[in-house]
């Protein structure tokens, strides 16, 4: 307890961190903000940190950060995460695929399943996916969930428009509907 008291930068004056943190969206930082404010009016380091809902130790971070960065080291930092296991090229190549859809004299696949996708990414590159991640996989690359219709190879496009459009409407006519009777 005989180290040196860490010194607060005083760009801003309590009062000016008080009113920022309330504008602030990030509850994180806008607590860091209050307790370097409560420290700043001379609190000691503990009630401060109490009075803001954290420890001595995060306050004294949130103070080194401050004093090296200003508002800005208040902030949550970002977490890289794991790399990706495709590179950016596989992942293109993966969109694609999935948008030409499954070559089914090759495959005997008619429609993209997400264990389909799943089998043809570990032939393709050797990397091994779950169905559920493979689902956020394709989210992120834009595409939907849903599979599309399949259709025969030997289908007529013609008449397949011609039922679009409304061209197979029923021959039968409608009967009136019967008058119920009220009792």
């Amino acid at each position: 307890m005989n180290g040196k008291r860490l010194s607060i930068r005083d760009d801003l004056s309590a009062t000016e961190l008080r009113k920022r943190a309330r504008r602030e969206t990030d509850r994180a930082a806008a607590a860091r903000m209050q307790a370097i404010a409560n420290a700043l009016e001379g609190m000691t380091r503990a009630e401060a940190a109490r009075l803001a809902g954290m420890e001595r130790q995060a306050l004294r971070d949130a103070v080194v950060r401050y004093n090296a960065e200003g508002l800005a080291g208040l902030h949550n930092r970002r977490h890289p995460g794991r790399k990706p296991r495709l590179t950016d090229e596989q992942m293109k190549q993966l969109r694609q695929m999935v948008l030409d859809g499954p070559d089914i004299q090759k495959s005997g696949v008619s429609a993209w399943t997400l264990e389909e996708i799943c089998r043809e990414v570990q032939a393709r590159w050797g990397v091994s996916y779950h169905p559920g991640h493979m689902s956020k996989l394709m989210r992120k690359l834009g595409l939907s969930w849903q599979k599309a219709r399949p259709s025969h190879p030997k289908a007529d496009p013609a008449a397949r428009e011609a039922f679009v459009k409304g061209g197979c409407k029923a021959n039968w006519p409608r009967l009136p509907l019967p008058i119920l009777a009220s009792a």
